[in-house]
């Protein structure tokens, strides 16, 4: 395995019961499924991660029809031979600052060198608040962005993008549970679920209690938890069932920990696809370069190595597609 324990076991109750119980830490969904841009909150502990022990994938050489769209799209680096790429990083496995670093690593920022190395041009990651992002792209002071960016219709009146990954909510269950399968309203009855309050996997549970209270069955209990520690307790000594939060968070927790495991997966954007992607200002021609990148590294399989690290290959696209279906306007 190419990451160790210790990236996982140093966080302690931190990052696990983050990862597993509070569901609003990446994105926040309003009750009709449009994302709102909620600022993930960084933890204290989730940066206690040896440098050493971390993997990077890397590309040979560049990708020569990446490089030869960039070279006729007209686009023009704010640092010249660089790609300037924005990172929000809060948390593995998406982006966070190892211990004893300054820069960020996972899959987020994996996946930009990625993208930089396939273009011929030198990564540069620089760490960006979450609410900082968005003006910076707009004017030009970062080239792109990798961060669990969601695809809003929204969004895309002001930026353009590239798919790499589809953002799911995951059901995570004591690793020796006898449940086996979550995916819809029958699967939860009678179960004790913890949840994050004012999230979209709250919705998701809420819609279906009412589906189950409807037909006369027994809706789950939602459970709703302050203190990681505590939550995470609920889950091991059996007062818990299930958590229900972003699969990236629990994957990872999951696979760090062997405490839990997945019994099942629903769209972040529920009822709706949510697509995670690459993002640059509208209209600057980098996005066709982009994307060819992020398709060339998916067919020759570095893309599959990045998610394979980090515990989300359950998150995998076959294809990177432009400017895709947006979540809706609020």
């Amino acid at each position: 395995m190419a990451i160790s324990k210790k990236q996982g076991i140093a966080i302690g109750v931190g990052v696990v019961a983050v990862a597993a119980v509070v569901g609003g830490i990446i994105a926040a969904v309003t009750a009709n499924g449009a994302a709102t841009a909620a600022e993930p909150t960084p933890s204290a502990t989730s940066a206690n991660v040896a440098t050493a022990d971390i993997q990077w994938v890397h590309l040979d050489e560049p990708v020569q029809k990446a490089v030869d769209a960039l070279e006729s799209s007209g686009f023009s680096p704010v640092t010249p031979g660089k790609l300037t790429v924005a990172v929000a990083a809060y948390q593995p496995p998406l982006a966070y600052i190892p211990e004893g670093e300054t820069l960020p690593a996972g899959s987020e920022p994996n996946i930009g060198s990625l993208i930089a190395e396939a273009l011929g041009l030198e990564y540069n990651p620089v760490v960006v608040a979450w609410a900082d992002w968005p003006l910076g792209i707009q004017s030009g002071k970062y080239d792109l962005i990798t961060s669990n960016v969601t695809v809003t219709e929204e969004r895309k009146e002001l930026y353009d993008f590239a798919s790499y990954r589809v953002d799911l909510l995951g059901f995570y269950v004591k690793s020796d549970s006898k449940i086996t399968k979550i995916e819809d309203a029958e699967d939860i009855s009678g179960l004790k679920i913890i949840v994050g309050s004012g999230t979209n996997q709250e919705k998701v549970l809420l819609t279906w209690n009412q589906k189950l209270t409807d037909e006369g069955k027994a809706p789950a209990e939602l459970q709703y938890y302050d203190d990681n520690a505590a939550a995470t307790l609920a889950i091991q000594s059996g007062r818990a069932d299930a958590t229900f939060g972003p699969n990236a968070s629990g994957a990872w927790a999951a696979k760090e920990t062997g405490d839990t495991r997945l019994v099942g997966t629903v769209s972040g954007g529920w009822p709706l696809t949510a697509n995670i992607a690459a993002a640059t200002a509208k209209g600057n021609g980098l996005i066709e370069p982009v994307q060819i990148a992020l398709d060339a590294l998916i067919q020759g399989g570095q893309y599959d190595e990045v998610l394979k690290i980090w515990g989300l290959e359950k998150e995998r696209v076959d294809t990177s597609e432009i400017n895709p279906p947006g979540l809706p306007k609020s």
